[in-house]
């Protein structure tokens, strides 16, 4: 199977090392894409060889070598210099200075010191949002969240920009967002018990290769594969064929991104008109309908949303809406929803209309019924859980209260002091002089990058780690650099993988680069918190403690796991866990005495809670609200849906660099895949060079030609390297292919404050004249460092 022209299973491209002779006993290591033994030769690392009890390895480890080793790696210290000079400047356009580590640790601590003494703990941002490593002590993020609630707090992030609406609206409508987070249906269940598997938005095998811990044996693919070999009947609700097995066993229903609520909605209304509501159920279990069902008949709003008032919205003939109702009640059926769905305006809307689909068939809790979230989304999926704790650093509470919602990242840099909605509460935004960023990539993950860049010119200081020179790193003002895991010791582990694996380091690391947690405790102990820091532990102890509290959890609930050091010399030890019960299925036995965590302890078709918010982009039911940007309000200058999906060639923006991604570049751009019918009418063809634009910026692209994505809809990866062609310029055309310097920077809704990624227009046109191009993985520019300076005064204590 191919994504956007590159291999996601199977053979690599270009001869990417992947596989080799096992090497049975050879030191192991794990990542995000999977557990590996890395090969090492004259100390550097020439191959990531798949665990073999990997059924299914991601051939994303070929690319680990080039990575590890890349031209691009930061190796020293350094400073923006007019910000060492205190000169000004602009961040992302200026040269660097490499600087001694007593001197950047001088200067963050420094910076630290002054911003908390003039402004408070609310003016330091540390939310450093991103998914850093797999290992569970050097996880950046948590780290510095621990290192700044040391010193008194800091202003962070809540949610995600995975599943951020989601995570916002499950819990009013079944008590907590498990059904996101937690236990799913498990590949066994579905096979066994499942007639109908409805996908909304497919199950793409690229996104599966991933998992935030990391994972020993990849079950997605061959999980899907035995659902169809039972024969289960699999239909891919989805603008994008591929993103669900070629079988015969999978139907495809084409459908306008963006408009999965209207269908799910008629859906409703079909069995509603059938009498074939499990009445039953929906009376025990759920509260509400009789608002649902006034809104379904049109008695709300005057419009009876029929499988014919559906056609017009989604562009599925309503005969096919009618055949769907008939075969999702005519055996079990289990429905599914990717978190992109909820990536997008009124995100909120098709997951809680798959909840009220699955209420009016009746079969939640049953085994291989129901609804899930996430099937194709990350690995774990359809896996078992661990009903016990996982390996995992905690870090010391955060004392500020303040908590700003992810998507909303560039509101709080523009808009300090403003007030602002989230999930029924009025906040306001901090007024942030300081952000520190460790682990992660905000100019991959945020919308309008243009708009991002210039809320980025506001903080007095930027400090961000990192081991390579990303565009984040570009944009700071002291870089400090950071080890890969491959050149430290650590843990992997996920909840929803039945493997934890000692991620030994292999390689030394580059020039001065140093563990994140190292850099950290160098600057407790300038600041007077190095004790409670590390709490007297080096990185081997640390280590150690973190396995021993799991093994505590994990033998009180009937696990035991061997002793650290007999795991450690051993590299990894798999759980033999029970199969799970169906989820939910002690309510579906009796709401009374197993109720969900909602004011009713049931089901709620409709929300009281959510309706006395008030919000018009977020209703007390599952609604059809149109979006501001979608098919259905293209024009002649912006005639094209973008959808901007998770790559199958990295991880985010990870990777990036080397190996298979940088493989599947066309013209070293990123791939962008457009329907037969747009290409013919532009000219296109493969190969070509594209210029992709709207209002918000440009960005220019490799063209892929494609009979699998619905006319009027175009498809660009997240996580090329933001590469403007002028970084001294506002709204500087971008080179790239980065799809979010195109993406909306406004929120899901009020309640959720997501981000909406997915609702977003463009214009596509072939580049006949040669395109200007950057490297985006090189180092930048370096200046001469300044005259010998008096060294920087020691900081105070931190009070």
């Amino acid at each position: 199977m191919t994504v956007h022209g590159a291999p996601i299973h199977g053979a690599p491209i270009h001869g990417a090392p992947i596989h080799g002779a096992p090497i049975h006993g050879a030191p192991i290591h794990g990542a995000h894409w999977g557990t590996f033994r890395p090969r090492v030769e004259d100390g550097r690392l020439v191959a990531a060889v798949p665990f073999e009890h990997d059924r299914d390895p991601s051939p994303l480890l070929g690319s680990l070598p080039g990575a590890v080793h890349a031209a691009g790696r930061v190796t020293r210290p350094a400073a923006r210099a007019p910000w060492l000079r205190g000169t000004g400047g602009r961040r992302g356009a200026d040269p660097f200075v490499e600087v001694s580590w007593d001197t950047a640790l001088d200067l963050v601590a420094g910076a630290l010191a002054g911003t908390r003494e003039r402004h408070g703990p609310e003016a330091i941002f540390g939310g450093s949002y991103g998914w850093a490593s797999a290992g569970r002590l050097h996880h950046a993020r948590t780290q510095l969240h621990h290192f700044l609630a040391c010193l008194g707090g800091f202003s962070g992030q809540v949610s995600n920009y995975s599943y951020g609406a989601a995570d916002r609206i499950l819990p009013h409508v079944v008590g907590d967002a498990s059904a996101v987070t937690g236990q799913v249906a498990t590949w066994d269940d579905i096979a066994a018990e499942t007639d109908t598997f409805l996908l909304l938005g497919g199950a793409p095998a690229k996104n599966v290769q991933m998992e935030s811990g990391g994972t020993g044996d990849h079950l997605a693919r061959d999980g899907l594969a035995r659902v169809l070999a039972a024969g289960t009947r699999v239909v891919n609700v989805n603008p994008v064929r591929g993103d669900a097995p070629d079988h015969p066993g999978v139907q495809w229903v084409p459908i306008r991104p963006g408009s999965d609520t209207a269908l799910l909605l008629a859906l409703m209304r079909c069995l509603d008109a059938d009498g074939a509501v499990d009445e039953g159920f929906v009376a025990r279990a759920t509260v509400g309908d009789a608002r649902l069902r006034a809104y379904l008949r049109g008695h709300a709003d005057g419009v009876d949303k029929t499988a014919a008032w559906a056609e017009a919205i989604t562009g599925v003939p309503a005969e096919t809406i009618t055949d769907l109702a008939r075969r999702l009640r005519s055996g079990r059926t289990l429905i599914t929803a990717t978190w992109a769905l909820q990536r997008a305006e009124h995100g909120e809307q098709p997951y809680w209309g798959v909840i009220a689909l699955a209420a009016y068939l009746g079969q939640i809790g049953l085994r291989g019924g129901g609804f899930g979230f996430g099937y194709g989304c990350v690995g774990r999926t359809g896996g078992t859980y661990r009903p016990f704790g996982t390996p995992a650093f905690h870090p010391r509470p955060n004392p500020c209260p303040v908590r700003v919602p992810v998507a909303r990242l560039a509101d709080m840099l523009l808009q300090p002091g403003e007030p602002y909605d989230f999930d029924g509460a009025v906040h306001r935004y901090p007024d942030v002089r300081l952000v520190y960023w460790a682990g992660g990539n905000p100019f991959h993950h945020h919308q309008d990058l243009n708009r991002l860049a210039r809320a980025w010119q506001r903080p007095e200081t930027v400090v961000v780690h990192e081991p390579w020179w990303t565009p984040t790193a570009r944009m700071a003002d002291v870089v400090l650099p950071a080890t890969t895991t491959l050149e430290r010791d650590d843990i992997a582990a996920t909840s929803g993988d039945p493997w934890l694996v000692a991620m030994k380091g292999t390689v030394d690391p580059p020039g001065e680069a140093r563990n994140d947690r190292t850099i950290l405790a160098a600057l407790a102990e300038r600041l007077g918190v190095a004790d409670a820091y590390t709490g007297g532990r080096d990185d081997a102890a640390a280590l150690r403690a973190m396995y021993e509290e799991a093994r505590r959890s994990a033998a009180g609930r009937g696990h035991p796991l061997p002793a650290f050091d007999a795991f450690w010399a051993h590299g990894h030890h798999r759980y033999d866990l029970p199969a799970p019960p169906p989820p939910l299925a002690a309510f579906r036995r009796s709401p009374a005495d197993a109720p969900l965590g909602t004011p009713s302890g049931r089901i709620e078709l409709f929300s009281a809670t959510v309706d006395g918010f008030g919000y018009d982009d977020c209703p007390g039911h599952p609604t059809w609200l149109e979006p501001t940007e979608w098919a259905g309000t293209a024009t002649a200058r912006t005639p094209i849906h973008l959808l901007s999906p998770q790559p199958g060639t990295r991880l985010h923006s990870q990777l990036d660099m080397a190996g298979v991604s940088a493989a599947s570049k066309i013209a070293g751009r990123e791939p962008c895949v457009v329907s037969r019918r747009d290409a013919q009418e532009r000219g296109v063809a493969d190969g070509d060079v594209l210029r992709v634009w709207n209002a918000r910026g440009e960005t220019h692209v490799g063209a892929v030609v494609s009979d699998g994505v619905v006319p009027g809809v175009a498809l660009l990866a997240t996580g090329a390297w933001w590469t403007p062609l002028d970084p001294g310029a506002d709204d500087s055309p971008e080179l790239h292919g980065n799809p979010n310097v195109l993406t909306r920077d406004v929120p899901a809704s009020r309640l959720s404050q997501a981000t909406a990624a997915q609702s977003v227009l463009v214009a596509i046109e072939r580049v006949a004249a040669p395109v200007p191009y950057r490297d985006p993985h090189a180092p930048p520019a370096f200046a001469d460092p300044p005259p010998a300076d008096p060294p920087p005064a020691d900081p105070p204590p931190w009070p």
